[in-house]
């Protein structure tokens, strides 16, 4: 399996390009801000076709290019139901800072809705491109945060964990949105759950492994 990681300009979130070959149908998961080229450039050179970009939450940060890369390949964006509103215009809700980081990469902050959203739900099977994936709905960082959990024939899954877990640490919870007892149960639930030999693709930082995490993550260690 392909799996290319773009850094995006502001943030630093994780932009991740899978395919199950070279010259095969992908997804992108989480455009984030100014990945655009280097998208286009890891598309060409891979010759990879976009049939879908799925988005592990809401957040501006992870999707800040949805609707340009979405309307390049005609393709829809995918989202948990509950941050389906947060694809609406997040412009006006832009804080000083966060705007002064947009337009200082992006110049004027202008948003275009996507054309064309596709909602999930949690325990959704998604197929595509080859790929064959789960949806858990993990809410705590925002209400439609998700895990996307990737099959891989003959090897252990992999897990697309957004913000709701980081190498070393989680997502915040308070941002509009957020709520701690969520965060805790959706790591209770959905993460620990898991076999400690997944691998992990984080929104933020470099990749990891839940046996790791379980092992050495301060908001792991002990959590029952």
């Amino acid at each position: 399996m392909i799996v290319d990681r773009i850094e995006a300009s502001v943030f630093g979130t994780n932009c991740y390009v899978l395919a199950p070959q070279e010259g095969a149908e992908c997804v992108v998961v989480d455009p984030g801000v100014g990945v655009e080229d280097r998208l286009a450039d890891v598309l060409r050179r891979r010759r990879l076709k976009p049939v879908a970009v799925l988005l592990t939450h809401g957040h501006v940060d992870h999707t800040w290019s949805v609707t340009p890369v979405c309307g390049a390949h005609g393709v829809a964006a995918t989202i948990h139901a509950d941050d389906a509103y947060r694809l609406h215009d997040p412009v006006p809700h832009l804080g000083g800072p966060l705007r002064a980081a947009l337009e200082a990469t992006t110049g004027p902050v202008r948003w275009r809705d996507p054309d064309d959203v596709v909602t999930v739900q949690d325990a959704e099977r998604w197929s595509g491109a080859g790929l064959e994936l789960t949806v858990a709905h993990a809410p705590g960082h925002t209400e439609g945060s998700v895990l996307f959990a990737v099959q891989r024939p003959g090897a252990a899954d992999l897990v697309l964990s957004g913000d709701v877990l980081f190498a070393g640490s989680i997502g915040r919870t308070d941002l509009p949105g957020g709520d701690p007892v969520a965060m805790r149960r959706s790591l209770l639930e959905k993460v620990l759950t898991l076999p400690d030999d997944v691998d992990v693709l984080p929104g933020h930082g470099p990749a990891t492994t839940v046996g790791h995490e379980r092992a050495t993550n301060p908001h792991l260690v002990g959590l029952r």
